[in-house]
This record gives structure tokens, C-alpha cells and sequence, in this order.
């Protein structure tokens, strides 16, 4: 199966799930400087995805899904801190951790395939 568009890849669909629910988690919290760098990492997991997506090169498409990866490890580090803080219950942080590893591992493969694939 071809990708025709990014909002079939599963990692972009997923990325985008994991910001609904930090958005929904930190969106009021009023520790302003966690909440912005949170859902800015966050949000990044699925830009760089679609980003990369429209590019001209699958070289190009890797490097934005690099970045994307690079987003996934900052929201889970951001998501120790919350539950360190008090921020978070250690539940709701592991079900958000579990996520951004899923994400990754999910990009990690999509990385693969490009590289087979050149």
C-alpha cells in the first residue's frame, strides 16, 4: 500500500491523539512555561510528520521524522517532570509515556522503510 496523504500514516493519527489527551491533561494548568513547552512538543510529534510528508525527498521526509522522534522523547521527559511535580498522577503519565514510545517505535519503522526503500 501506497501513502497518499500523511493523515493515513498511523504514527501522524497517533500523534495527533497523544496531543489531544496533553491538551486535555496540562491545557489549564497554571504553570504556563510546562504547559507551553508540553503542548509544543506535543503538537510538533505530528507537524514534522505532515511536514516532512510534502517534502520533494524521502531524505527530507527522514530528517522531519528525525525531528518528530526528537519531539517524542521531549514530551515523555516532560511527562517524568509532571509526575515528579505533582503535575500528573503516575497512571495518567505512564498511559501518556506508553504512548510517545509507541509513536516512536511506529516512526523508527517508518524510518526503516524509507531507507529499504531507497
Amino acid at each position: 500500500m501506497v501513502i497518499q496523504k500523511f493523515e493515513e500514516i498511523i504514527a501522524w493519527q497517533k500523534g495527533q491523539d497523544l496531543a489531544v489527551q496533553i491538551y486535555r491533561e496540562f491545557g489549564a494548568h497554571s504553570d504556563f512555561k510546562f504547559r507551553d513547552q508540553i503542548c509544543s512538543a506535543v503538537v510538533s510529534i505530528s507537524n514534522n510528520i505532515a511536514e516532512g510528508f510534502d517534502r520533494d525527498s524521502n531524505a527530507d521526509f527522514n530528517r522531519f521524522l528525525n525531528f518528530s522522534m526528537g519531539s517524542c522523547s521531549e514530551c515523555k521527559s516532560m511527562l517524568y517532570l509532571a509526575e515528579r511535580l505533582g503535575y500528573t498522577s503516575r497512571e495518567s503519565a505512564e498511559k501518556l509515556r506508553n504512548l510517545s514510545m509507541e509513536i516512536s517505535k511506529i516512526i523508527h519503522g517508518l524510518k526503516k522503510t524509507l531507507t529499504t526503500n531507497n
